[in-house]
């Protein structure tokens, strides 16, 4: 088994072409890649999305037991958390907790590109400092 996996998506603009559509769900989200399957992830979720101008996440929801982390990358947008709108741009961070209701669109002119990360809250056993460790060797780079 290796210990490490690596997929090339493309650059991010291409995000359009994957589509969240499971059967029976009633929900269909374009732009949206989830990486768990993709690269073998079994503690946590990534998804890359990507909201054209004027669109967004049509309904709220909010989770059971997960915390998510939304990094957004370009343009701009505004989130509704638990009734409350909160501007949005390339370098905001939003960690909503699992009760947290929530939705998002693109109130700009160009894509709203964001990752959203999704855990088990309080599911982090050390933190990196913590459960990192310091090798020996020399890197090829210095």
């Amino acid at each position: 088994m290796n210990n490490y996996q690596t997929k090339d998506i493309g650059e991010l603009q291409g995000l359009s072409q994957y589509v969240f559509a499971p059967e029976g769900a009633g929900i269909r989200l374009e732009g949206k890649l989830f990486l768990a399957d993709l690269l073998g992830i079994s503690s946590m979720e990534i998804s890359l999305n990507k909201n054209e101008p004027g669109t967004g996440m049509e309904f709220f929801h909010k989770h059971t037991n997960h915390e998510e982390i939304y990094l957004f990358l370009t343009g701009e947008g505004e989130m509704n958390i638990d009734g409350k709108s909160v501007p949005v741009k390339e370098g905001t961070i939003v960690n909503l907790k699992p009760d947290a209701v929530r939705s998002w669109w693109n109130t700009g002119k160009t894509d709203l590109i964001y990752i959203v990360m999704q855990a088990p809250i309080n599911g982090m056993k050390a933190t990196a400092l913590e459960d990192g460790q310091i090798l020996e060797g020399k890197v090829p780079w210095n």
